[in-house]
């Protein structure tokens, strides 16, 4: 519908995930004179939008409860009536989920873009007068090609039918990281809009400055913006998949992958975001956007480019399988019933999302050698773990004898009670703060701490009598102390 002001008045988003729920619950809050529907055919997640307990959102992330609080049932809507919000929509958002195909043509590389048409179909069939479509999903270069065609197919029926429809389709990429995700919507590095449509692009722009200057919005062709979110992502992957890389080197060399970091990021030129070793990236997007750019490459004969950029996925593998085998090889090779705590599933602080989250991998690995897992996370459920060490196990093919050795546990203290190590995978704040002493009296002995994130007190974990084991840290280096300030 156009609307009589030629404002944007009423926005429907499809799909009420980690970017479309956020994403709108921002728009609504700085836009109270726009209504905004966010829509999903999925049930038990809009139900849980709409919960009176602002605490059981589908999505943690700091700070969403009272942007939601202040917008919700005043121009912010959750509901599963997918095709009237679309009817009535001058905008439309495309946030639905893109996994990477298990088979066929690109499998384990290319994007499945099965929703994406399934939304663009409905958009198209559903539609009044003219609509602006929006790809906020991130998708591979070129989606935008697809969805117009499926668009212009429907225009053309529709004029047989002796109806007018017409569309613009933009993309406006998403640069947001779980956890921080609400403040990256008030306070963008930067908003891109790519689209051929001027007007369209302005009517899209015209929502943005209504909190971010115009000099942080980018225009764009249609083609660079969906390349510069691959290639965005997939820099910030390079970036931690090398100092993880290095922190292999400090390990074998006495260096210490703190100072290193510290030395390198003062230097200008590089900066210090993304250099804190860990036990490797997770999430939705940086995996996902590194391989669907590897087969893009490959698809125009790039070979080189393409092995360039599988070698930051290869490294990820490569540091999560290195934890697994330094825990078998200090707890005498041996994991079968022991014990192991695993402090963190989330892929990171701040958020209950564990997509491609490390702890998957190497939380596998232990159930496959014959361990014991007495998992804690202060926002990740039963479900969730369950799910993500199923689909593991499935898609690598695995014995599933021991997948159900594990259970979820309410405290760290339960978690750690008899255990043979403890294993931090997430760097909640939490756990920064045990009481190792009162830890260690109800572990077995010898007792590990395996810390993959370094926010252990190395005097504390080994004054309590444990063991310690520190990422990028040589293990002769006893006292913890390389003069960080």
């Amino acid at each position: 519908m156009i609307s009589k002001n030629n404002l944007v008045e009423n926005i429907c988003c499809v799909g009420a995930g980690y970017v479309g729920g956020p994403t709108m619950a921002v728009i609504a809050d700085k836009c109270p004179e726009i209504k905004v529907s966010v829509v999903d055919i999925n049930e038990e997640r809009i139900k849980a939008w709409n919960d009176d307990n602002l605490d059981n959102l589908p999505i943690y992330e700091p700070g969403l409860v009272e942007v939601v609080k202040r917008s919700r049932n005043r121009n912010l809507f959750f509901t599963s009536d997918v095709d009237n919000c679309i009817k009535n929509a001058d905008m439309v958002f495309i946030s639905v989920n893109t996994p990477i195909k298990s088979a066929g043509l690109g499998a384990l590389q290319a994007s499945d873009l099965k929703w994406v048409e399934v939304c663009a179909r409905r958009i198209g069939a559903i539609s009044k007068g003219h609509t602006i479509v929006v790809e906020k999903s991130t998708l591979p270069v070129r989606t935008a090609e697809i969805i117009k065609e499926i668009l212009e197919a429907t225009t053309k029926s529709a004029k047989k039918n002796g109806e007018e429809k017409t569309f613009s389709v933009l993309s406006n990429p998403e640069f947001l990281a779980e956890g921080t995700a609400v403040n990256d919507l008030f306070n963008p590095d930067r908003v891109l809009i790519g689209g051929e449509d001027e007007v369209a692009i302005e009517k899209l722009k015209s929502i943005y400055l209504k909190w971010v200057p115009n000099k942080k919005i980018l225009c764009t062709s249609l083609w660079s913006s969906e390349l510069s979110k691959l290639t965005a992502n997939a820099f910030l992957a390079q970036r931690i998949s090398s100092i993880n890389s290095v922190s292999a080197i400090c390990e074998a060399t006495g260096a210490n992958i703190q100072e290193v970091a510290k030395a390198v990021g003062l230097d200008s030129r590089i900066g210090n975001k993304f250099l804190n070793a860990g036990p490797g990236f997770g999430g939705s997007c940086f995996k996902k956007d590194i391989l669907n750019l590897v087969y893009l490459c490959r698809y125009f004969d790039l070979d080189e480019v393409a092995d360039y950029w599988e070698q930051i996925v290869h490294i990820n593998n490569w540091q999560q399988n290195r934890i697994y085998e330094k825990i078998v090889d200090k707890l005498f090779r041996n994991l079968s019933g022991k014990k192991i705590a695993i402090l963190g599933f989330a892929f990171k602080a701040n958020t209950n999302d564990t997509r491609e989250s490390p702890a998957i991998q190497i939380a596998s690995n232990l159930l496959e050698e014959g361990s014991i897992l007495q998992i804690h996370d202060p926002k990740v459920s039963w479900d969730q773990i369950f799910n993500s060490l199923s689909t593991y196990y499935e898609t690598n093919k695995l014995d599933k004898s021991n997948i159900n050795n594990w259970t979820l546990e309410n405290s760290v203290e339960s978690a750690v009670n008899n255990a043979d190590a403890v294993l931090i995978l997430t760097e909640w704040d939490i756990y920064r703060d045990i009481n190792w002493e009162k830890i260690s009296n109800s572990m077995r002995e010898p007792s590990w701490v395996f810390d993959t994130r370094l926010i252990t007190d190395p005097r504390k974990v080994r004054d309590a009598g444990l063991n310690l084991w520190r990422l990028g840290e040589m293990e002769s280096c006893k006292d913890g102390t390389f003069g960080l300030s």
